[in-house]
Formats: structure tokens, C-alpha cells, sequence
């Protein structure tokens, strides 16, 4: 729903209120491209066959945990016009990897991510924490389109502005997400972002 801030309305936050998306936990993510146009490749026989523009998605996508050591991967698939995957935020697991790595602080691989320490404090209070849900998305994204953009500049791709998250409960819910998006490419005709 619309909300007027500042003399102009602004659409209102999909994230769960009073939700602290720098918890543990585990995340259903879903992002779409903009216009839901279809730039990562087609689904043929209940397969994906990825375009060069998906395999990138996807290769960003597994990188994430390179870059964010407290990211653990789930399920994941690249669809012709929108990705659906698992993210598990563990804090524990950035001590575990603190070791393999030379660098003392891998996310300041993604220091634009943060804000700047010039930026005033009302912008800081609203931006998403270092390493939150929200911070790894925005950062995954930019990153699919830097690559993509330099690949294809003659192509016109943007993702949709915002994401879609359901924050995994339970081992039903778990089973249940996973089988969705492991036979999304089967069921592809039947998917609320089909469109031929």
C-alpha cells in the first residue's frame, strides 16, 4: 500500500515488521527481474537452459557465501524471468571461515553496501545491518547486473525494486520450499510468473 512520506507516496516495505533480518535463520528468497522480462533462458522439457545472463545470476549466487562467510546456501534455481533460493544466515559459520580467508574482514569486499560514515543518522537508522537478509540481496543484485550490463550493454536488464522473503519456521516448511523450487522448472507453465 502507498504511503505519503515527505509530500510523495512511497510504497511500503514487503519485509515482516518487528523482524530483525539480521537474525538467524533461514530465508525463502524470491527476486524477479524488471518488467518480468525473460533474460535468464527458457524452460524446455521441464529443464532450464540458461542464457549467458542466468549463468552469471546464478555464478553470483553461489558466490555470495565468498563474500558473506555467515551465508549458508540452500536450494536454488534460475528461472526465465525471476530466481527462488535459500539463504541461512549462521553467525558461527563467519568464525569458522574467518580462518580460511587471509583477508581479516571479507565484507568490506562489499563495503558499498554499507553507508558512508558522512551519511546523516536518519538514513542510517533506516538502511539495512551490515550482513542482514537485505544487505546480501542488494549486493547480490548489483553485482548481477554490473556484470551483466558490461556483457550485454546493449541489453536493457534491471530486477524488479524489491524482493519477496518468507522466513523459513520449521522442517515442514523447509521440505515444502525446497520441493517447490526444485520442480519449479517442471511446473513452469503453471508458475504465477509465467508469461509467454
Amino acid at each position: 500500500m502507498a504511503e505519503l512520506f515527505n509530500n510523495k507516496y512511497r510504497i511500503e516495505s514487503a519485509r515482516l515488521k518487528g523482524w530483525d533480518y539480521g537474525s538467524e535463520g533461514a530465508y525463502f528468497i524470491t527476486i524477479c527481474t524488471k518488467d518480468r522480462a525473460h533474460f535468464f533462458g527458457e524452460c524446455v522439457n521441464g529443464k532450464m537452459k540458461l542464457s549467458t545472463m542466468g549463468a552469471i545470476v546464478q555464478g553470483c549466487w553461489y558466490d555470495i557465501p565468498a563474500h558473506f562467510p555467515h551465508i549458508a546456501l540452500g536450494d536454488f534455481v534460475v528461472m526465465p524471468n525471476h530466481i527462488h533460493g535459500i539463504l541461512v544466515l549462521d553467525k558461527s559459520l563467519r568464525e569458522q571461515n574467518r580462518g580460511d580467508n587471509d583477508d581479516d574482514d571479507v565484507e568490506t569486499l562489499h563495503a558499498t553496501s554499507l553507508p558512508p560514515t558522512n551519511t546523516p543518522a536518519f538514513y542510517q537508522a533506516i538502511s539495512p545491518d551490515a550482513g542482514s537478509i537485505p544487505t546480501v540481496i542488494r549486493s547480490f543484485k548489483s553485482a548481477c547486473t554490473k556484470h551483466i550490463r558490461e556483457t550485454f550493454p546493449q541489453r536493457d536488464f534491471g530486477w524488479q525494486e524489491r524482493f519477496w522473503d518468507n522466513i523459513i519456521r520449521n522442517e515442514a516448511s523447509w521440505d515444502r520450499i525446497r520441493n517447490y523450487i526444485t520442480t519449479n522448472p517442471a511446473n513452469w507453465n503453471k508458475d504465477k510468473f509465467f508469461d509467454q
